[in-house]
């Protein structure tokens, strides 16, 4: 902008001198043009040596009244007078254009001064002399002060440009410091809340609008603060009393299972309606019984208690016995497990009870929602993971319901009724399992397209995937 400006303003002068300096060449060229006329009218009953001093003197005088020069060039005669110039500085476009055109005409040019070439102009006027005939005036007038000023205004505008330039680069520097700088601060700030450094807050200076957003900010960073403590107390709460409570029914709960189990073997003896009942006691107390392990087994996780005790293991036998233990339920839901693995061994580091028992909660979850389809279960393996594919043709998955299947005691139907004792915390638990092993458990499907769950692992105990090593899980038509 400051560059524009300039521009334009040099523009405007520079186009104000020329115009200036051609009004004022012009009035000179007539009043030496006039004097001219009336010198040598007095002049006409003079010899010719007498009519030559004349013209001489007034070429001289021309000059000294503020041309740089002049020339007279009598039409069709070549007895040229010139004083401080000669007739080949004066373009000859100027001299045809004032023989067609009698009276006064000019044109800019370059004029020799020193020994260069400067700017200039030059004014041509016809005289009509009686008795001597006619004849072409130019005077010669130089631009050089102009040109002078021209260039002492750009050197003052430049000056003043630059100086205006620093000007606001220090206001520019002042004002990022005064609202930049505290913005900045309060990104800085935010991102160490996020870290979960929850005790960080902005200092607040003045009464300004950065003020009131540091004060704002501030306000906010002790709210969330507060909520994010109670919740943990809460969190901590809710995992101590699932832990007592679970500890605390092991001993009732064995005592209730040797007097049931008692019950139970001596049902033949038993009337009908007792021994139903022995039975229903029996079952009941083995869901109870699975739901106390489960518990106990997300408190260790919860408690960050549970430890990896990996080995080699050859995945292949392990997912053979998962889909073997789940045949009885498969044949009761009218579903097929199909079973797809290498025919080599695929051997990964591996806690054996902690993986068998993610398999088989995958298998038997797609069992219970496979609405008697077909199961494909596929291990395959790359040189750093392991990977277990289970898919079903079920009911599916409803949008957003893939994050949630790994929710504790979440059922995507929650009017179905159980058929096979879950407890809500198997895919839970089968999460806390992957993560001890390094390893991802995800979920996919749409609705009516069923689901498929992979779960990926690491070949060797404590090393990290950096990346997803076999075709991401999606549902199947």
């Amino acid at each position: 902008m400051v560059a524009l400006f300039a521009s334009l303003l040099l523009e405007s002068v520079g186009r104000g001198l020329v115009q200036a300096k051609t009004r004022a060449a012009l009035a000179e060229a007539r009043s030496g043009a006039l004097l001219f006329e009336a010198r040598l009218a007095t002049e006409e009953d003079a010899t010719a040596e007498v009519q030559a001093a004349v013209l001489k003197e007034l070429v001289s005088d021309l000059s000294a009244r503020g041309a740089q020069g002049a020339v007279v060039a009598p039409v069709g005669r070549n007895n040229t007078l010139q004083f401080g110039a000669e007739l080949r500085d004066v373009p000859t476009a100027l001299r045809e254009r004032l023989a067609e055109l009698p009276g006064t005409v000019y044109a800019f040019t370059d004029l020799p001064i020193g020994q260069g070439r400067e700017p200039g102009m030059v004014v041509g006027s016809s005289l009509t002399v009686p008795a001597l005939g006619e004849y072409q005036l130019f005077q010669l007038f130089p631009l050089t002060a102009e040109q002078d000023t021209l260039e002492l205004v750009t050197r003052t505008v430049a000056a003043a440009g630059l100086l205006l330039v620093g000007l606001l680069g220090l206001i520019t520097g002042l004002v990022t410091r005064q609202v930049v700088a505290p913005v900045r601060a309060a990104a800085s700030t935010a991102e160490r809340l996020a870290a979960g450094r929850l005790d960080e807050r902005l200092r607040v200076r003045g009464e300004d609008e950065i003020a009131r957003l540091g004060s704002t900010f501030n306000s906010m960073a002790e709210a969330l603060q507060s909520q994010i403590q109670q919740l943990e107390d809460l969190s901590r709460v809710q995992r101590r009393f699932v832990s007592d409570v679970s500890h605390e029914l092991r001993t009732p709960l064995t005592t209730v299972r040797m007097a049931a189990d008692v019950l139970y073997d001596d049902r033949a003896e038993f009337p009908p309606g007792t021994a139903r009942a022995a039975e229903l006691l029996q079952a009941e107390l083995d869901r109870f019984e699975s739901l106390l392990v489960d518990l106990l087994e997300i408190s260790r996780h919860d408690a960050g208690a549970a430890e990896l005790d990996a080995s080699a293991v050859d995945l292949v036998p392990l997912l053979g016995r998962v889909v073997a233990a789940a045949e009885p339920l498969a044949e009761r839901k009218g579903s097929r497990l199909d079973l797809d693995v290498p025919p080599a061994p695929v051997v990964a580091e591996v806690e054996p009870l902690r993986v068998e028992r993610v398999l088989r909660n995958l298998v038997v979850n797609a069992v219970e929602h496979s609405e008697g389809r077909p199961v494909d279960i596929r291990l395959s393996a790359t040189v750093e993971a392991v990977e277990v594919t289970v898919r079903d043709r079920g009911v599916g998955l409803q949008p957003g319901q893939a994050g949630m299947v790994f929710t504790r005691f979440w059922r995507g139907d929650p009017s179905r009724a159980r058929t096979t004792g879950g407890t809500g915390l198997g895919l839970a638990i089968a999460l806390e399992d992957v993560r001890l092993h390094g390893g991802w458990l995800q979920a996919a499907g749409a609705p009516g397209e069923g689901a498929v769950f992979r779960m990926t692992l690491p070949r060797r105990a404590g090393r990290t995937i950096p990346n997803t090593p076999l075709e991401a899980p999606r549902s199947r038509t």
